[in-house]
């Protein structure tokens, strides 16, 4: 069972990605944790420290490594690898299961930002 799926169908075209972000991360609150694991997919709030960056700041993330500095994963919004330390998460990590995956494709939940 999808905990995101109603979210999903309840779009209509016109939501704010943050306001979206905070609805997935209420659906998603039961499984937060402060680490990822490699081979799970997770959603978080981001904030880099590198200046004049673009970034999202709502990743969709499946995490490929886990490091003391952070970990590394794919961003579904970017379509390629990135990296995250943990000093530029605000708050848990989200753990997404792989039936809801599909569904939070289909949710405009990115933001993406330039980092002044």
């Amino acid at each position: 069972m999808s905990r995101v799926r109603s979210i999903k169908q309840s779009l209509t075209g016109m939501e704010n990605p943050d306001d979206l972000m905070m609805e997935l991360m209420e659906a998603l609150n039961d499984t937060v944790t402060p680490v990822p694991n490699a081979g799970q997919y997770y959603i978080f709030v981001y904030t880099p420290k590198t200046p004049n960056i673009t970034y999202d700041q709502n990743p969709f993330v499946a995490v490929t490594d886990v490091f003391s500095w952070g970990f590394r994963g794919i961003n579904f919004h970017w379509g390629q690898t990135r990296q995250y330390t943990w000093t530029e998460i605000a708050g848990q990590l989200y753990e997404v299961t792989n039936a809801e995956k599909n569904d939070l494709n289909g949710i405009p939940f990115a933001r993406f930002l330039l980092n002044t």
